[in-house]
Parts: structure tokens; C-alpha cells; sequence
């Protein structure tokens, strides 16, 4: 046996499925049920949402000063280039280091520290970077403008270090997807076999996968259901706009990868030279069990709460019996 409780859990879905809600459900279960029926200890975070919405912060702000954007080609579309996705991976993995060292960044400016980082990632994944080709002039114009926003973002991720991670599960979330009508497997970017790939060994070597199913059409209806304009940045509140929602998460690959992979309940993934089998386990929710989780916890229903959390428990009991074996 590995651990008493899983190390890193990868929580994966198309948008709108019920990944903030199953993460918020965690965080308000007592820690003593929490390992005892779910495997899982006190929970901290990564995802890669909050770098989605900064470089559409970056784009809003080149907009303004009247120069193209280099992320998206508007606010309702997809990547220009959908190795970003790629990117994104990156920037996980640079937390990721962080997280398990405590590093602690001090800067003079934030916003440009982030910049760095972010062209760092995309080095990283064969792409050049783009916030480095700006002028000098250019990046301190967007610096003083986003360096709240981007110190906000560093001080969510050091706000959760903690002297041990022992007993403790990380939870990683991220959406992917293709667009609608595509064929798999799924090429280019897009995917989560694409993704899976570019996480760091560390991340893969002791990695399970909870998988929240819905339909590419119920997760376009309760994105719209969800989305509050006025807090685009909110993980439980966001909306994807449609164009994306159809470009970007049209199709899921989950299921093929699922049915594809050579052991049974495991997502085959090759990376860095060998092969991972990441024990996976499914929570269904195309009958949706997990809107309600979005209210303060004291209004949640028992009933409901029941329902979710046995479902919860069947998936993450699967990914277990794999993970401790």
C-alpha cells in the first residue's frame, strides 16, 4: 500500500459537470469520513482555471492599449494555437514544484513575474513565448495593470503550503475536450490524452483519476445555467462562452481513452520515456446530483447530499482497490 489515503487525485470533466461543486463537497465533509469512506486526507488544490482567465486578462488589457492579442482571438474563442493547452499543463507542473517546496516569491511586480512564467511554460512545450516578444514599453504598460490580479493568483497557490503534506490528497482539476463532431482519438492539443502526457513524473507516478461523466449537451446547458457575467473569474460561477463550449469541449475523450486503455478501470498514458496506468474511477452525473452543492452548506439537502456522496465514494472506492494494490 502506497498511503493510507490517495496521494493525487485528477478531477476531469468537460466544463459545467460538477468538478468545483465535488471540490467544495470535499472540503466541508469531516476529515475523519473523508479518509474513512473516500480515501481522501485533508485536501489542497491546483487548476489551471485561473490561468485560462489571466491570459484573457492579458488580451483584454493589449486590446485597450490598441494592440493584438497573442492568447485568443477574441473573448468568445478558443486558443489561437491549441498547444495552450499544453501551456496550462506547464504552469501546473511549476505549481506543482512550488507547492511541495514552499517557495515563496517576492517581487516587485507580480504581474511581470507571472509573465515570465507563463512564457516559461510555453518554452516548455515548444511554443515561443509570446509576452517576451512585446516591448519593453508594452510589458510595463500591462503590468501595472494586471499585477493586483496576478499577486491574487501567486497568493491563492502559497496560501495553501503547509509545514507537511503528509495524509494530505492534492486535487488537480482541468477540463478538456475537442471540438463538436471530432473523430477519435483526438489530435492536435486537444484531449485529455494530450494533457495527461505533459504532467510531471511526479504528478503521474502516484496520480488517480476521478472522471464526473455528463453529455457535451448537458454540460453546455449547465454552464448557461451557472454563468454569473459578474464574476468571470469565480471557479464556481464562470461561463464558457458557447463558441468555446462547441470549439473546445464538443466531444470528450474520456470514454474512448477509457475503453482504449490495456487494464481494465485505467487511463493508459505515455510520458517521459514509460507508461503510466492511471486507476480511474467514474462518477456519473448526467442526471445532474451536484448544482445544489453551489449553495452555503448548511442549505444543502440530506437527501441530496446522501445521494452524491455514495456515488462519490463507488468512484473513489475504484480508484482505491487499483492504487493500493
Amino acid at each position: 500500500m502506497k498511503t493510507e489515503v490517495l496521494k493525487t487525485v485528477l478531477l476531469l470533466a468537460l466544463p459545467a459537470s460538477g468538478k468545483s461543486e465535488v471540490r467544495h463537497l470535499l472540503a466541508n465533509i469531516d476529515p475523519e469520513r473523508l479518509k474513512r469512506d473516500f480515501h481522501i486526507g485533508e485536501n489542497f488544490q491546483l487548476d489551471d482555471f485561473p490561468y485560462v482567465h489571466f491570459m484573457r486578462r492579458i488580451d483584454e488589457e493589449l486590446v485597450k492599449l490598441g494592440e493584438p492579442r497573442i492568447f485568443y482571438p477574441s473573448n468568445e474563442q478558443p486558443f489561437v494555437d491549441d498547444r495552450d493547452w499544453g501551456t496550462l499543463i506547464h504552469l501546473l507542473n511549476a505549481d506543482y514544484h512550488d507547492l511541495m517546496n514552499r517557495v515563496h516569491v517576492e517581487a516587485r511586480s507580480m504581474a511581470r513575474w507571472l509573465f515570465d512564467r507563463i512564457d516559461r511554460a510555453s518554452l516548455a512545450n515548444g511554443m515561443e513565448p509570446r509576452i517576451a516578444l512585446l516591448t519593453s514599453e508594452l510589458r510595463g504598460e500591462l503590468a501595472r495593470a494586471l499585477d493586483d490580479e496576478a499577486a491574487e493568483v501567486r497568493a491563492l497557490l502559497e496560501s495553501q503550503y503547509s509545514d507537511s503534506y503528509h495524509g494530505k490528497t492534492l486535487v488537480v482539476e482541468c477540463a478538456r475536450g475537442g471540438a463538436d463532431g471530432a473523430e477519435m482519438p483526438l489530435t492536435g492539443g486537444h484531449g485529455y490524452l494530450y494533457s495527461l502526457s505533459r504532467l510531471t513524473p511526479d504528478l503521474l507516478e502516484d496520480a488517480v483519476i476521478l472522471y464526473i461523466w455528463v453529455t457535451p449537451e448537458e454540460s453546455r446547458r449547465k454552464n448557461e445555467a451557472r454563468a454569473n457575467p459578474d464574476d468571470p473569474g469565480s471557479n464556481l460561477f464562470h461561463g464558457v462562452p458557447l463558441p468555446v463550449m462547441l470549439g473546445d469541449y464538443g466531444v470528450c475523450d474520456m470514454p474512448y481513452l477509457i475503453e482504449q486503455s490495456d487494464q481494465e478501470n485505467t487511463i493508459r498514458v505515455e510520458a517521459h520515456g514509460r507508461v503510466y496506468h492511471l486507476p480511474i474511477g467514474v462518477f456519473d452525473n448526467r442526471e445532474d446530483k451536484t448544482s445544489f452543492l453551489r449553495d452555503d452548506p448548511e442549505a444543502w439537502d440530506p437527501a441530496l447530499l446522501d445521494e452524491v456522496s455514495e456515488a462519490i465514494r463507488q468512484a473513489t472506492e475504484s480508484m482505491w482497490e487499483l492504487y493500493s494494490a
